[in-house]
């Protein structure tokens, strides 16, 4: 099946799943369109102009702002020439259906595709399913598009559940994780006494959290050490906390860093921690990919009872949680996890089969591929 992935940024490096959905899904056999192509490649990619208007197409402008502010879509929805681009784009490719990657692209290009009597699928990942459907104007977006769409994924039950709460539903969902390639994600020689975090430093990450707990429950532990990862605008914070603690011979900051070295230090990770919350905003997780690529690594997780963390985390098993927010209990479980109080080996191992099981990206893209095709017959 020729299918066409909508997304934001092409190539974009955060978004190593949609890069994993652009080479892997039928086959590769897939276009792209995006609002902006990062770098070159062989695939067949429309890059929007929306900048790019007839003089009809200015005139008309103020009318399309209008109604987009109005009915909460896009600013940037295609009409006019960019419209006739996209649909001139998907005959000469051949597609047969368009997945839209991240739910909210569906409010902006949704209406475009269903015009072209192709079926249209919206990927729903966190922030599109939490923080950005607060808006009313959002939610009356969502609710013009979805009878247009053939069906809506979610890396999560949580994400489902959360637009159902505000009134949005599809009868044809379904949930598959993004998922963590178990061939290069493996578990490797631990180091003793190594933590772990991977991810920005952002308010719904709490790293906060996470170097307090650890600096208290690590006090009688001098081998103890935390590794972080990531960048954002609570690094600075964060290194001042550490100094303030006195814990900056343990606590080390390794900034954003290529895939490959993040693989390598959550391999030789016994723990993984990360406490996730629902940030003011309302912003969520689905289910975070560093979650996922610890546990294909045999790393012990010990995290938050969050979006979709719970449906992959099992309490005991494959790791450990605390509610939101929770510092005390945080610190409890790393205290219990270096005072050798949990049996690390056996959960270590438990969450490297649920990996291999349920989070194995290849066989979850024959999920998405058979819902797809199922949904494209309807």
């Amino acid at each position: 099946m020729r299918l066409c992935i909508f997304t934001a940024d092409y190539r974009d490096p955060h978004h190593t799943q949609v890069n994993f959905h652009v080479d892997n899904l039928f086959g590769g056999d897939t276009c792209v369109v995006c609002m902006k192509r990062i770098g070159d490649d062989d695939k067949a990619v429309l890059a929007r102009r929306p900048s790019q208007r007839t003089l009809a197409d200015n005139l008309a402008l103020p009318y399309h702002l209008a109604r987009n502010k109005l009915k909460g879509r896009p600013t940037r929805s295609p009409f006019g020439l960019e419209k006739r681009r996209i649909k001139a784009f998907l005959a000469d490719q051949g597609v047969e259906a368009v997945l839209c990657e991240f739910g909210d692209i569906t409010t902006g290009v949704g209406h475009v595709v269903a015009e072209t009597g192709l079926p249209v699928f919206g990927y729903f990942r966190g922030a599109d399913a939490t923080r950005r459907i607060n808006s009313p104007k959002r939610q009356a977006a969502y609710a013009e598009v979805f009878p247009k769409l053939s069906g809506i994924i979610a890396v999560s039950q949580f994400l489902l559940d959360n637009l159902a709460r505000h009134g949005l539903s599809h009868p044809n969902a379904h949930v598959i994780p993004s998922g963590v390639n178990t061939s290069k994600f493996v578990p490797s020689e631990k180091e003793a006494q190594l933590f772990v975090a991977v991810g920005r430093f952002v308010e719904k990450k709490r790293p906060d959290i996470t170097i307090r707990a650890f600096a208290q429950a690590s006090a009688e532990a001098p081998e103890a050490r935390l590794e972080m990862l990531g960048d954002g605008p609570l690094l600075a914070e964060c290194q001042t906390l550490v100094q303030e603690l006195g814990v900056a011979d343990k606590v080390i900051f390794h900034g954003a860093q290529p895939h490959d070295i993040v693989r390598a230090r959550v391999q030789a990770a016994q723990f993984f921690v990360q406490h996730s919350v629902t940030a003011p905003s309302g912003d969520a997780e689905g289910v975070p990919m560093a979650v996922q690529e610890a546990m294909a690594c045999g790393a012990i997780v010990i995290s938050t009872r969050h979006a979709g963390i719970p449906e992959i985390v099992i309490e005991g098993e494959t790791g450990f949680l605390v509610d939101e927010g929770d510092e005390a209990g945080f610190q409890r479980h790393i205290a219990h996890a270096l005072a050798g109080e949990i049996d690390i080996d056996a959960i270590a191992a438990n969450a490297r089969a649920f990996a291999d099981e349920r989070l194995d990206n290849r066989k979850l893209i024959r999920r998405l591929e058979a819902v797809i095709e199922a949904g494209a017959q309807r």
